[in-house]
């Protein structure tokens, strides 16, 4: 099996690789069958948006502070692993953004996109759906649409609900919601075409982020799922992605 490791910058990872990488060998990732990511969730962030285009499965071993996409980490049968690995297969949503200047940008997200006001002075967001008004006048300070896999990230500090993997929907959840007092989010059908337009972004500006990409002082903002673009995140049948997010539910801490 033709591994290609890529570590985090921290010694610990930069170790671990160095012995994986003794053990198995190593070769580029145009040349592999498998990625193995060492670091944490947020280095398994940056391999996905790094090498989704090669369509390969990522195995991630927990060396960083958060693992919630990562395996355990241990040198001893790494083939082995992989071979008994579950797949999991990741959508991202689709950014886009036209700014207050006209600039129009695109970017992916396999957590979430989430929009926050850039000043003192809550945001003003209209919220649609499918083309369709939903909330005229949101004030808060942001909103964000989730995946499953980033339910239990940022969304999840926000009160926003945890979703399993399968289920086919993405979480919308507002950030501080000042009025409509009472709305404290949705669940929507993954195909939802949702379109957030900031409706005072001179005296109130917004940014927008998928993921690691900021836009700054955005004026529309839509997002979807990619189908296509899906990645596969492989891990260890004891402690699967599904089962975890299960569990978080469940957490107490």
């Amino acid at each position: 099996m033709r591994f290609a490791f890529v570590a985090s910058e921290t010694g610990i990872a930069q170790q671990a690789r160095r012995k994986l990488v003794e053990r198995y060998g190593d070769v580029p990732p145009l040349e592999a069958e498998v990625i193995v990511a060492l670091g944490g969730d947020g280095f398994m962030l940056r391999t996905l948006h790094v090498h989704r285009a090669l369509d390969l499965p990522v195995y991630g071993m927990k060396l960083g502070r958060v693992g919630f996409l990562m395996n355990k980490h241990q040198l001893d049968d790494l083939p082995g692993r992989v071979e008994r690995a579950h797949a999991a297969v990741l959508y991202p949503l689709q950014m886009r953004t036209t700014d207050v200047h006209g600039n129009e940008q695109q970017a992916l997200a396999f957590n979430e996109v989430s929009l926050l006001r850039q000043t003192n002075q809550a945001a003003h967001l209209e919220v649609s759906l499918n083309e369709a008004v939903k909330i005229p006048a949101l004030v808060c300070d942001g909103i964000m649409v989730a995946t499953p896999a980033g339910s239990t990230a940022y969304n999840l500090s926000a009160h926003g609900p945890i979703l399993p993997l399968d289920a086919n929907v993405l979480a919308l959840t507002p950030i501080s919601p000042f009025r409509p007092r009472r709305w404290r989010g949705a669940i929507l059908p993954h195909r939802t075409l949702v379109t957030l337009r900031v409706l005072d972004p001179g005296k109130r500006p917004v940014s927008a982020t998928a993921d690691f990409l900021e836009v700054r002082d955005v004026r529309t903002v839509t997002i979807c799922q990619a189908q296509e673009r899906g990645v596969k995140l492989l891990f260890d049948p004891e402690h699967n992605l599904e089962q975890r997010i299960l569990d978080e539910q469940f957490a107490a801490e």
